[in-house]
């Protein structure tokens, strides 16, 4: 390596269960690229919990690929995609910015200015790391069709779902509950203007229905929860796990509505004219509530990664949005 070169260290997923640290040479950026230096980035506990137990299913692999990302799953892997950094080289306009990434766990990378998006001043970088789910959960709001003063529940307290209910709750006049497990979720949800409940306890008849835990019994609830020619709204990926669906019942008399809301595709009604630089700009532009703060939860310094990276993604009753934590952040 060059003495004068710099260095960058990232996360490598090396094999089932174990989580490394590489250090590589960075190139210098070029008249589109610039350097970034990382503050946090956001870990997905569904998606990397997959990853690191080497559960991507083969057909799935290319879509799963990250943005930037090296290696080839299983393993060895670099993978992640909610980065928030500074920028200290590259075109003078974007110098000294705050910026979000779709980028893999890395102290420092080179990227595509098109890549970046400028953080408002107003949303801290340890928060801005939500962007991505905040974007996933806009998408969803779209394709369900809510409008104002709608029923609406959400089944599934982790991130996506509490964001999903963040935005349902400034629809006018809607109500919105949330329902999961952990009554300890209630204080989040009331934080966020939505109602909580106990599965045994969820709202029925409701207009529109998310599902987001990625349970069984969790889409069984959310089923049970929709009105008469209600949609419900499947956020969860179970990657290569059968999922049982309860479709007897009146399940076909109430003409009920099943469908997939993934971030990779737009909802139909605003593809042509949300590109996704506008989405996330917009995702971004969600962030400026405090509240939002209380869910991203633990933090790894980047040196403690391979210890505590595998016990955290397994560690998942309570969990919401964990990060890595940079030299130089707060």
């Amino acid at each position: 390596m060059k003495t004068n070169a710099i260095s960058a260290m990232a996360v490598w997923y090396h094999a089932k269960g174990e989580v490394v640290l590489r250090r590589s040479e960075l190139a210098e950026p070029g008249p589109d690229t610039a350097r970034v230096r990382t503050l946090y980035s956001g870990i997905s506990r569904g998606t990397e919990r997959l990853v690191l137990d080497g559960l991507v299913p083969p057909g799935e692999a290319e879509r799963m690929r990250a943005p930037l990302q090296e290696g080839n799953f299983p393993f060895p892997v670099k993978y992640g995609y909610c980065a928030v950094g500074v920028v200290e080289a590259g075109p003078p306009s974007w110098l000294g910015r705050t910026v979000f990434c779709l980028h893999p766990h890395q102290d420092r990378f080179v990227a595509p200015v098109a890549m970046l998006a400028a953080v408002p001043a107003d949303v801290p970088p340890r928060r801005a790391t939500l962007a991505a789910n905040m974007e996933t959960a806009l998408n969803a709001l779209w394709d369900s069709g809510a409008g104002p003063c709608d029923r609406i529940a959400v089944i599934g307290g982790g991130v996506v779902g509490l964001l999903v209910a963040f935005l349902a709750a400034r629809l006018p006049g809607a109500v919105v509950t949330l329902v999961d497990v952990n009554a300890a979720r209630a204080h989040l949800a009331a934080a966020f203007g939505a109602g909580f409940a106990l599965p045994a306890h969820a709202p029925d008849a409701c207009d529109v229905v998310f599902h987001a835990s990625a349970s069984e019994a969790g889409l069984s609830t959310a089923i049970g929860c929709a009105g008469d020619e209600a949609t419900v709204v499947e956020l969860s990926w179970y990657g290569d796990r059968a999922v049982s669906v309860q479709l007897g019942g009146a399940f076909h008399s109430r003409r009920l509505r099943l469908i997939a809301s993934q971030v990779g595709q737009v909802a139909p009604s605003r593809r042509p004219r949300w590109p996704y630089a506008r989405r996330l700009d917009a995702a971004l532009n969600l962030l400026r509530c405090d509240a939002l703060d209380a869910l991203v939860a633990d933090s790894i310094d980047l040196a403690d990664v391979p210890v505590h990276m595998p016990k955290l993604l397994k560690n998942q009753p309570l969990g919401l949005a964990p990060v890595i934590r940079y030299a130089g952040a707060e």
